[in-house]
């Protein structure tokens, strides 16, 4: 008998462009499908964008508890999805692109992960990079343990929102919606560090055949680095691209970089 948790919650859906190129796009976490308006209008005569709001952010509706997030966050946006696709997911989007990719390899046309937060990659890879990144992390994780949301908000900003404005200078409605969605922070720390999805498990990325690229900025956190390039070690079809002057949020910050990028994947897949 199914329980709760295997009955994917609904997402409000939005849709950006007008170009030939269909594409899923998979917001990081605090964020929301507004995110990708900057890249779709760059790139509006090349690709339609078809953009979910992850459960607890922006328009869709808060996460029922149930289950892992991340397994609950493939099955709330799979059925969006068509044979064909280019998938773009960003931080904890794109663990969830790389999910849809290994679940769904035949529909997938290629996989662009930005600043992927896969640790379990680099616990592989470089333990180190995930002891200096936890570290940083301390007062964020304090600042949640105290039941102090947005300071935990403020803080996990600071952390991961380079190049984006500081949190004094947002809107309050801004603040709140990240505020609302911090708890979702801790709730993907198994998948992201324990690879509870064993995509890790030996001959499972070589089930994504498709061009994959694995992008980050020059300015983000080392441990980054140890995931893109593990990732593209481990997949069948990767490049790993540094985009100079960026930071966590590069496809945001870095528009036309990132189009750039992203041009040069799909004229190969």
């Amino acid at each position: 008998m199914s329980g709760a948790s295997d009955v994917p919650q609904p997402v409000f859906v939005h849709r950006y462009g007008h170009g030939p190129r269909r594409v899923l796009a998979l917001h990081c976490t605090l964020a929301h499908a507004g995110a990708w308006r900057g890249l779709a209008g760059l790139m509006d005569g090349e690709v339609t964008l078809t953009a979910p709001d992850m459960l607890t952010h922006g328009r869709s509706p808060d996460w029922d508890g149930q289950g892992d997030f991340q397994d609950r966050s493939v099955a709330a946006v799979q059925h969006l999805l068509e044979p064909g696709m280019d998938i773009i997911g960003h931080s904890f989007g794109a663990t969830v692109a790389l999910r849809l990719a290994v679940e769904h390899p035949d529909l997938v046309r290629s996989v662009t992960m930005v600043e992927p937060v896969f640790f379990a990659v680099a616990l592989q890879d470089a333990p180190d990079l995930v002891v200096d990144h936890d570290k940083n992390a301390g007062p964020f994780t304090d600042a949640l343990r105290a039941g102090d949301n947005a300071l935990g908000a403020r803080l996990f900003n600071r952390m991961w929102g380079g190049g984006g404005p500081r949190w004094p200078d947002m809107p309050e409605r801004l603040r709140a919606a990240m505020t609302r969605a911090i708890s979702i922070v801790p709730a993907c720390r198994n998948a992201i560090y324990d690879d509870l999805a064993g995509l890790l498990a030996p001959g499972v990325l070589e089930r994504v055949q498709v061009p994959c690229l694995l992008l980050r900025g020059s300015e983000t956190h080392p441990v980054i680095g140890a995931v893109n390039d593990g990732l593209a070690r481990r997949l069948p079809d990767a490049q790993s691209v540094v985009i100079r002057g960026a930071g966590h949020m590069v496809a945001i910050t870095h528009p036309s970089e990132t189009a750039a990028e992203l041009r040069k994947l799909f004229a190969r897949a």
